[in-house]
Order: structure tokens, then sequence, then C-alpha cells
């Protein structure tokens, strides 16, 4: 019985945890045959939904972003 209650706390506590980790975006930009790509990292540990939106944040006109872990 303990190792079923044991076992059902490590599964609440791990469903409560945050899958954060430190995200990169490259945006990449092309203009008259060259192409052109810059990367910036988020710094910090973040929830993918966050760096998704700073990703797009990053975004300029003519540019493609995309978000790497």
């Amino acid at each position: 019985m303990k190792k079923i209650t044991l076992l059902a706390a490590v599964i609440v506590v791990a469903s409560f945890a945050s899958c954060k980790k430190v995200y990169t975006c490259t945006c990449t930009y092309s203009s008259g045959g060259s192409s052109y790509s810059s990367t910036s990292s988020t710094g910090v540990k973040v929830k993918k939904k966050t760096a998704e939106s700073w990703c797009t944040a990053q975004q300029s006109t003519g540019e493609t972003c995309t978000l790497n872990s």
C-alpha cells in the first residue's frame, strides 16, 4: 500500500512540474538571392508557450523565425 501511495505522490508532483528550457529563435531573411540568418536566445529557462510568443515578437517584416529547444 505504501508503494502505491508513493507512486501516486510522484505522479502528482511530476504533473505539476513545469518543463522549462532555454530556447533559441533562429530568424532568416532572403533578399535578392541572398539569405541572412540570426539567432537569439531567451537566456533564461521559460515554458515553451512563452518562448513561442517571444520568438514571434523577434520576427521582423519579411523574416521567418523558428523556435529551437
